[in-house]
């Protein structure tokens, strides 16, 4: 029997509220954390993004990338936003991150209505998940009382997730998150939407295990394709992530590492592998499976070593590219 987005949703919250209940804590945020000090803080959020992505649809998975980049370092802490020579935002790590502006014009928003109220970490939350929606992807509650973290450094990103990571030290940096291999796999999905810059896997196209020859798991005519768009191994154009439909929100990204056209290697390891083999295939076999699931994931990866004023150690920024002081 299919199962609508609708009901979904009302899994997912269930799944938020058992979860919230039983993360007490220092590091647990709240449902309708705002409500009272900032109850339109949803709306003025995902009016930004609405704008910016209308203009602008690529923008959609750079929130959500964004996102994913933040909460490995420190946490969900808004850390990847502060700038500086030596911040996250530079580290090689964080090539291409974007939508910045997005977060910059909804916490502006946001100021003017509640100031002082809201932290740069929790509209990069929301953001996230209205970028989702956007795609017609899944919709879920999410829980908020994040403050902002103090620091930000380059060196901090080097345990970042690399698409050139085997499948074992991927599961190892999400482990060290608290994340499984389900959760690996779900996020992964989140490449059903957006591109990515030649360099990532060009040498999948021309030198594959240093060998001068193409990847032989790449699907021929994948392989052509994508040789077209990237001509040589320093090319600077950029590929779809999921082959056929890079701006909508599906699970032809499973799909797609079954039949060989998988973009990144890291990709196509999770259909080879078999610890992951499995999950990859039953995301393939159902979209409401992986919506669910993904849900699940981006709830626990927004929890990932959150500040919050039980415990300290943060702030709520005034702008979000700066510390306060």
């Amino acid at each position: 029997m299919a199962i609508s987005r609708a009901y979904i949703s009302f899994l997912s919250t269930f799944f938020i509220l058992f979860l919230l209940r039983n993360n007490g804590g220092v590091g647990a945020t709240t449902l309708g954390y705002y409500s009272e000090s900032c109850p339109n803080v949803e709306e003025i959020v995902k009016s930004s993004v609405e704008f910016f992505v209308s203009n602008d649809n690529s923008l959609a998975p750079a929130l959500l990338r964004l996102h994913f980049h933040d909460c490995f370092v420190h946490g969900c802490d808004g850390s990847v936003l502060l700038e500086g020579s030596s911040s996250e935002m530079s580290a090689p790590a964080n090539t291409g991150l974007r939508g910045f502006q997005v977060i910059m014009d909804a916490k502006a928003g946001v100021e003017a209505r509640c100031p002082g109220v809201v932290s740069c970490a929790d509209i990069l939350a929301l953001a996230a998940r209205d970028a989702v929606v956007l795609t017609k992807g899944p919709s879920w509650e999410v829980a908020l009382g994040r403050l902002d973290g103090l620091k930000s450094s380059a060196s901090d990103t080097n345990d970042m997730p690399s698409p050139f990571d085997s499948i074992s030290l991927l599961a190892t940096k999400f482990a060290a998150k608290g994340l499984s291999l389900e959760d690996l796999v779900a996020l992964s999905g989140a490449h059903t939407i957006g591109q990515a810059d030649c360099h990532f896997f060009s040498y999948r196209l021309y030198n594959y295990g240093t060998t001068g020859a193409s990847d032989p798991s790449l699907n021929s005519s994948s392989l052509n394709e994508l040789k077209a768009i990237c001509p040589s191994l320093s090319s600077n154009n950029r590929a779809a992530l999921d082959k056929g439909s890079r701006q909508t929100w599906d699970n032809a990204y499973y799909k797609n590492i079954g039949a060989g056209n998988a973009l990144l290697e890291s990709d196509s390891k999770l259909g080879s592998d078999g610890s992951t083999g499995g999950l990859v295939s039953r995301f393939a076999g159902s979209l409401s499976e992986f919506d669910s699931t993904f849900v699940r994931s981006m709830v626990k990866l927004g929890n990932v070593g959150v500040k919050t004023k039980a415990g300290g150690g943060g702030e709520i920024r005034r702008m979000c590219q700066v510390t306060n002081f």
